[in-house]
């Protein structure tokens, strides 16, 4: 994307060879015409003259307009640009942004007027290293301020370099580098390198990146995630070790007096809590993807936390999921087909290839008409065609035969064992008060374990879409744990309301239940949208929402296994402590 815009180039631009998770999240590296000896200065330094038409300012200006940021990489270590912020007391705080903006808008700039556009045409690079005598120079900072600046050009000394490179407030000042207007302007575009020696080490040189989000506000994250799941998990106690230590205590005496008493509760649909659901293959395919994204999650958290995906490890990240998803095929096979053969299913075959297709067909079909979009636009961010059939590879050739792995093994084995007998004709369910109706219980559900997440997820957005690094996986893995815990409680709390308004319809609504935090994610991509991002291009706009819908879908899936599995341990644990007829 870079070289589309009328920079300075090579004489021969290279590609650098990408892994796959660079590729799917859009990174194309090439090399630049900066020339940076190490250890010596330079101060304003010449790089090119550009005659540009009009056609080439006006990009440069739509550009600037849409907030395009400049990436550049030394030494594998991004560009980062020195921000200040004023914190909740105060207090000045320096943080450092990825990359640097590509020019700025009217009073933007110094010296700039309102409606027209400056680019950015001069750099000022500090880069930071420590002497150390086996390597000599190690880079540990890589910090850009960049700069517009109007420099005369003399076209009878195009190659001499301007005579000053820097802004002051003082009267004569250089004005700044305007790119509105349609006619043929030419652009000097220099930089400025100062070497500067810290005593940073080499293997902490990315810790500057951790100051671009404040510990004190991930630990607010937690302390609010926390309060959820300890209101939450008085409330199971007090049905656990109350309310369903006093119904169980009742059923047990009744079974022990003479006349037959009149079940009422939970336990009066005890003939009727294992009939199997509606769309009962459905829900089995569901729930073993669920398992599948949350295996996958497990171990991709590990290795973050142990410090296996860091961003030094460029694509690393990306890379990790999309192997563990095919590789954790298994997993979705094999629980799949377990659900399945629990709600009596005969078509084994259908919910194989099914469990193989239906999600990760969703995802891709998402993800290709997405870059067919960018391919159109001639965007660099669009997937190669090789990519592609790479993808296709990885799913039929890896996932689908790891799927059918699991699903014969879970098939062959014998169905799980419940001591509760079903009754051949339904039991007919009374009308329910309003709060107990399938969506709203739903919809009430779903709020706890998105505000236990919340938090996270603004932080996980920004790192996507605000050029912020996110590697903070402690913090994640904390709010994974509450969000698995929140889950799982909810549902079993609703699950108990259900049952005791004689509702036995509990599977769908036990996985639906935590589901629905998705729901609410997706509410939020749209309020962090409008509040956050200033996008206005029709493409741009759809990729947002395309690549947030395949969030939302992974996240229903995910939270949704959590809430099934939970329920279904509660169940069975309070229908086998009861002695039925």
């Amino acid at each position: 994307m870079y070289y589309t815009l009328a920079f300075c180039q090579p004489e021969v631009i290279e590609d650098s060879v990408e892994n796959l998770g660079e590729i799917l999240t859009g990174d194309r590296i090439e090399n630049s015409p900066y020339e940076i000896l190490a250890g010596e200065d330079a101060k304003c330094k010449l790089l090119c003259n550009k005659k540009l038409g009009a056609k080439e300012l006006k990009l440069f200006s739509e550009r600037i307009q849409e907030e395009y940021r400049v990436q550049w990489l030394l030494d594998n270590l991004p560009a980062a640009t020195k921000k200040l912020t004023i914190d909740a007391t105060g207090k000045t705080a320096t943080v450092y942004e990825s990359g640097f903006a590509l020019g700025k808008k009217g009073r933007e700039a110094p010296a700039g007027e309102d409606g027209v556009v400056y680019i950015n045409n001069h750099v000022s690079m500090k880069i930071l290293y420590n002497d150390d005598e086996i390597e000599k120079i190690r880079i540990v900072g890589f910090e850009v301020e960049p700069e517009s600046i109007l420099h005369p050009y003399d076209p009878n000394q195009p190659n001499n370099p301007p005579s000053n490179c820097q802004r002051s407030s003082v009267d004569g000042a250089q004005p700044p580098q305007s790119v509105s207007g349609d006619q043929e302007t030419v652009i000097r575009f220099t930089y400025s390198i100062k070497w500067e020696e810290r005593d940073t080490k080499w293997s902490s040189r990315w810790d500057i990146y951790l100051l671009m989000t404040d510990d004190q506000i991930h630990w607010f994250s937690i302390i609010n995630s926390l309060m959820i799941v300890l209101f939450l998990t008085g409330m199971v106690a007090m049905i656990g070790m109350r309310t369903l230590n006093a119904d169980l205590r009742r059923y047990r005496e009744m079974e022990n007096q003479e006349e037959p008493q009149e079940e009422t509760g939970w336990k009066l649909v005890h003939g009727d809590v294992f009939r199997p659901p509606a769309f009962p293959m459905l829900l089995s395919v569901l729930v073993g993807t669920g398992v599948q994204i949350f295996a996958m999650s497990v171990i991709t958290m590990v290795f973050a936390v142990l410090g296996f995906l860091s961003p030094a490890n460029r694509g690393g990240l990306m890379t990790a999921m999309v192997v563990l998803f095919v590789v954790m095929g298994i997993f979705a096979g094999y629980f799949s087909a377990r659900t399945y053969k629990l709600f009596k299913g005969q078509h084994w075959k259908r919910n194989m290839l099914l469990t193989a297709t239906l999600f990760p067909g969703i995802i891709f079909s998402i993800f290709l008409f997405l870059n067919f979009v960018l391919a159109f636009k001639g965007s660099s961010g669009a997937v190669p065609f090789g990519t592609l059939v790479a993808l296709i590879a990885l799913w039929f050739g890896i996932s689908v035969p790891l799927i059918f792995f699991g699903s014969y093994f879970g098939f062959k084995k014998d169905p799980e064992e419940i001591k509760v007998r079903t009754n051949q004709i339904p039991r007919q369910i009374p009308e329910q008060v309003w709060y107990m109706r399938p969506l709203f219980s739903i919809l009430m559900g779903g709020i706890l374990p998105f505000g236990a997440v919340f938090i996270e997820l603004f932080f996980i957005l920004s790192s996507i879409w605000l050029h912020q690094f996110y590697y903070i996986f402690g913090f994640l893995a904390i709010v994974f744990i509450i969000l698995i815990l929140t889950c799982a409680e909810i549902t079993i709390v609703m699950c108990y309301f259900q049952l005791c308004s004689e509702d036995y319809h509990w599977w769908w609504r036990a996985y639906l239940t935590s589901g629905a935090s998705a729901f609410y994610m997706f509410l939020y991509s749209i309020f962090y949208f409008f509040t956050k991002l200033q996008i206005t291009q029709f493409v741009s706009i759809l990729l947002y929402f395309g690549y947030t819908l395949i969030m939302t879908v992974g996240f229903f899936v995910l939270t949704g296994a959590i809430g099934f599995y939970a329920c279904k341990f509660f169940v069975k644990k309070i229908y086998t402590s009861i002695k039925l007829e």
